[in-house]
């Protein structure tokens, strides 16, 4: 037991390690983490969005009140996901992020997450402050537009994130039937991952 203790710190050590590295790595220019952002998720937890790098990730911009087309990006996210192999899904974040966090309160996000059955180990719903929201819209090329009733105008995209917060696919095809193209762009995304 004692010969095991020095080769397991070894190992840890290396391990943190790589860990600086990558984070000491600057991020590349067109990277959409070069924009700061705190979120609060559907567990009530605050967390810089960089935090996701690293893994790829998959996302699309929604509010919890929206009635038609933000379920169908919540669809699209679960045809994406169930199209994987286990292996893959657990390699894959999806974020979706409100563009209403006056209402998209923890309990707005948690109770969409629970009622849609989406996994928290790979789903993150989260809010960011209000004055973030049109900054992060238009990193990710998402247009919204708020109206006299509360709802939102906006652009219903899924867009693909590599490792580094690179946007490498989109797609506006929105429901249960997933884009082929995007898909094949998200085991390109987990392959490179994999191999990093």
């Amino acid at each position: 037991m004692k010969r095991l203790r020095p080769a397991l710190a070894f190992l840890l050590m290396v391990a943190a390690s790589a860990f600086a590295a990558q984070s000491q790595t600057p991020l590349p220019k067109d990277s959409v983490y070069q924009l700061p952002m705190q979120l609060t998720d559907q567990h009530g937890k605050s967390w810089d969005w960089r935090g996701k790098r690293g893994e790829p990730q998959v996302v699309a911009m929604f509010y919890t009140s929206c009635p038609y087309i933000c379920p169908l990006i919540v669809d699209s996210g679960k045809a994406v996901e169930h199209a994987l192999t286990p292996a893959e899904r657990a390699r894959l974040g999806i974020l979706l992020i409100s563009m209403d966090p006056k209402r998209d309160t923890p309990a707005a996000l948690l109770s969409v997450a629970s009622k849609r059955k989406l996994d928290s180990a790979r789903w993150s719903l989260a809010s960011p402050k209000a004055d973030a929201v049109r900054s992060v819209a238009g990193v990710l090329g998402v247009r919204y537009r708020a109206l006299a009733d509360g709802e939102f105008n906006h652009t219903s995209a899924l867009v693909l994130l590599d490792r580094d917060g690179r946007i490498v696919a989109r797609t506006e095809k929105i429901g249960s039937r997933v884009d082929a193209e995007f898909l094949a762009a998200v085991r390109v995304a987990l392959a490179a991952r994999k191999k990093n």
